[in-house]
């Protein structure tokens, strides 16, 4: 039998818990906490390996001299009782980072640095403890918004078949892609291409679809979704598609964050901060294009990230101002959300991730 647990990762200080692990019930969406763990400084993102029973966490950290920076934490968990077991810590990057990612074959760790515009590859050592860091790339430039005024890194994505990764660069309007060389006596992340989209759009996260040609990014700063056609051969994106994440009749102030494709990838998700919604679009499966299904309320402020179960049945919600998880049921034929009652209070959550094992 398949067992699922969700992990949530939070802000939090070191002297409390900040990573939690919950049972989660595939007939109700309900999530139990079974497990946490604390030591750990604002470890916001987290990416889970059912396989292997681990789990990587970013966490900040300082060095002697008291200047922050990035690192990662990994752990090993045991799905009966949700405890873990934490294996080491790895400096990542000399700058504090935001999110965290495993290539295909679970044997690299990928993170990406807001503050200072890098991404990085460190390996995965055979016994699950991260290694010490292999490559690092800075971006350079600025762009229009006044929070653009550097490169920042915002998140680093695998494609299917794990010969490129998509870095979003919320600072230079820019999607990298980076080829995957994962050789293991010289690992390394290579540029291979860069598409540049509407000044002030600021690309945040990025998600490619399961079977198609496609790729679609939720842009932060002009509260829009683009969507990619992706060439898997070259390592290249092209501009498709643009659309709001918003009802036109909303005038307040709003920044996106999160975005999921439904596992059959007919549907399209994206969190709003602000109008604390998520959009719901429907996918063209011949044009790849999108088309707005409707805006449901997340019960809940400032949306930071979501997650979309294993099975598609349901949508779980991080509220990071709402400190809830709030669980939806989805309407495998419409799309649509609906909220089923059942919320978890957790401080200040910030990403949700499920990791399925078997037996």
């Amino acid at each position: 039998m398949a067992t699922t647990i969700a992990f949530i990762g939070s802000y939090a200080d070191a002297d409390g818990p900040g990573v939690y692990a919950c049972a989660y019930d595939e007939h109700t969406g309900v999530l139990t906490q079974i497990g946490q763990t604390n030591g750990l400084q604002n470890p916001t993102f987290l990416v889970p390996d059912g396989e292997n029973r681990m789990l990587y966490t970013i966490m900040e950290s300082k060095d002697a001299e008291g200047r922050k920076y990035g690192a990662a934490a990994a752990y090993r968990f045991d799905p009966a009782n949700g405890s873990l077991l934490r294996l080491n810590e790895e400096m990542t990057l000399p700058a504090t980072t935001c999110h965290i990612s495993l290539d295909r074959t679970r044997k690299f760790a990928m993170t990406a640095s807001y503050h200072g515009g890098m991404v990085s590859l460190s390996p995965i050592l055979s016994d699950g403890r991260i290694g010490p860091t292999a490559d690092i790339h800075r971006h350079e430039g600025s762009s229009v918004h006044p929070a653009q005024t550097q490169a920042r890194a915002h998140s680093v994505i695998a494609d299917r078949a794990g010969r490129y990764a998509v870095v979003s660069d919320l600072g230079l309007d820019k999607l990298f892609v980076y080829e995957l060389e994962l050789e293991p006596q010289q690992p390394r992340m290579t540029l291979r291409s860069e598409t540049s989209i509407a000044p002030g759009s600021g690309p945040r996260h990025f998600v490619f679809h399961p079977e198609l040609p496609y790729g679609y990014g939720i842009n932060e700063l002009n509260s829009t979704v683009t969507v990619y056609a992706y060439d898997a051969e070259a390592g290249q994106l092209e501009v498709l598609q643009t659309i709001s994440t918003l009802p036109e009749s909303f005038e307040g102030e709003n920044g996106c964050a999160d975005i999921h494709l439904s596992p059959d990838g007919k549907f399209l998700y994206g969190s709003n901060r602000g109008h604390d919604s998520l959009v719901v679009y429907r996918v063209d499966p011949a044009s790849g294009r999108i088309e707005t299904v409707e805006y449901a309320p997340t019960l809940g402020g400032h949306p930071r990230n979501f997650a979309l179960s294993p099975d598609g049945r349901f949508a779980l919600v991080a509220n990071r101002d709402g400190n809830n998880i709030v669980t939806f049921s989805r309407d495998a034929e419409t799309g649509k959300l609906q909220p089923t009652g059942s919320e978890l209070r957790v401080s200040k959550p910030v990403c949700i991730r499920f990791a399925e094992i078997d037996g």
